[in-house]
C-alpha cells in the first residue's frame, strides 16, 4: 500500500470543492454523515473502489453502500418499487439504506456490489454529506471510515488516528448526530431487516403496512455490517455487566457509577449518539476489558445491542 498525505479539509465551500476534485481524481475522502463518517470513493471507478477495500483491510465479499444526493440519482441505479417509494418518502434523506435489484445499464463498479445483483443505496441527511455529493455530481461508495472490523468513527479525529497515510482527505464536519450506522432494509424480495440502525423495525412495519422479516444469522452476507465480528475495540468487550470488576473500563447506562455513561437518563437516542465515541475513549485508556451495562433491547436499543454483540464476538 502506498503512503499518501492525508489532508484535513474544512467544512466550507472551498473545502468541499477540493474534496469533490479528489473524488474525481480517484482519491479517497472521508466525510461525515448523520450516522458515522464514511470513506468515500467514486462508485463508478473500479480502482478507486478497490482502494477502499485496501485502505480498510475490508473483505472483498462485503458489499458497500452507495450514497446519492437525491431520489432521481437513486432510481437511475436500482429497480424501484412501491415499497421503496413509501420508505423513501418517510425516511429519506436519513439513516435508512435500501437494498434493491441493480439496473443492468449502470456504470457502478462490480466491486461495490461484491458480485451481487443488488445494490445498497441511501440518501444521507447530513448537510456536509449532501453538499459534497452535489459538488461531486455522482454516486459515492462509502462504508464507515475505519479499519475493517474496528470501532466506527463519529469524529474527524477518529478517522485521522486510524487511516492517516492511507486516504487523501478528511472533511471535518464535526461530530455525527445519530452515532450508529443506517438501518438496512432489503427490498429485492420479501421485505427484510438486514441490519438494525437508526430507523427501528417498528417504524418500518408501520410505514410499509406489512411485517418486515428479520435476517437470520445463518443467512449469506447480503449487505454491509453483517460480519459476526465487527465494530470492535482493541480491548475485549464484556456485555450486560451488572457489576464492574477491578481493572475494567466501565461503560454505563442509567444511574450507575462508571467511567463514561452512554445516557444517565436512559435515553436510547443519546446512548446511540455516544456509543462509538465512548468506545474510542475507553479503548484509548489501554484497559484490557471494556465492561458495558445492559441496554434495553427495544427501539434504538436493538441497533445498539447489535453493534455491541459484534464488538464482543470472537475475533
Amino acid at each position: 500500500m502506498c503512503v499518501v498525505e492525508t489532508k484535513t479539509l474544512p467544512n466550507t465551500d472551498d473545502g468541499l470543492r477540493r474534496a469533490a476534485e479528489t473524488l474525481r481524481d480517484g482519491g479517497l475522502v472521508a466525510f461525515p454523515t448523520e450516522t458515522v463518517y464514511g470513506l468515500g470513493a467514486d462508485a463508478t471507478n473500479d480502482r478507486a473502489v478497490a482502494r477502499i477495500y485496501e485502505a480498510k483491510g475490508r473483505p472483498s465479499f462485503n458489499p458497500l453502500i452507495v450514497h446519492c444526493a437525491d431520489l432521481e440519482d437513486v432510481k437511475a441505479l436500482v429497480k424501484w418499487n412501491h415499497l421503496a417509494q413509501a420508505a423513501a418518502e418517510a425516511f429519506w434523506p436519513g439513516p435508512l439504506t435500501m437494498v434493491l435489484p441493480l439496473r443492468v445499464d449502470t456504470m457502478i463498479s462490480r466491486l461495490v456490489t461484491a458480485g451481487l445483483d443488488t445494490l445498497a443505496v441511501r440518501i444521507p441527511a447530513g448537510d456536509t454529506a449532501q453538499r459534497l455529493l452535489r459538488a461531486f455530481g455522482g454516486p459515492v461508495a462509502a462504508p464507515s471510515a475505519n479499519t475493517s472490523g474496528q470501532i466506527s468513527p463519529t469524529r474527524a479525529g477518529h478517522v485521522v488516528d486510524d487511516l492517516s497515510g492511507r486516504i487523501e482527505a478528511v472533511v471535518d464536519g464535526g461530530p455525527c448526530t445519530v452515532g450508529v450506522e443506517s438501518t438496512i432494509l432489503g427490498l429485492a424480495g420479501t421485505p427484510t431487516l438486514l441490519r438494525p440502525g437508526g430507523i427501528t423495525l417498528e417504524q418500518l412495519n408501520e410505514t410499509l403496512g406489512t411485517r418486515v422479516s428479520e435476517r437470520r444469522a445463518t443467512d449469506k452476507i447480503s449487505a454491509p455490517g453483517q460480519i459476526r465480528s465487527h465494530y470492535a475495540p482493541r480491548a475485549r468487550v464484556r456485555l450486560n455487566a451488572a457489576e464492574f470488576e477491578d481493572g475494567e473500563a466501565r461503560l454505563g447506562f442509567g444511574d450507575i457509577d462508571c467511567d463514561l455513561n452512554l445516557s444517565k437518563a436512559e435515553d436510547l437516542v443519546e446512548a446511540a449518539a455516544n456509543l462509538f465515541e465512548f468506545l474510542h475513549r475507553l479503548d484509548a485508556t489501554g484497559a484490557p476489558v471494556i465492561a458495558i451495562s445492559p441496554i434495553p433491547h427495544i427501539g434504538l436499543g436493538v441497533a445498539i445491542n447489535d453493534r455491541l454483540s459484534r464488538a464482543a464476538a470472537d475475533r
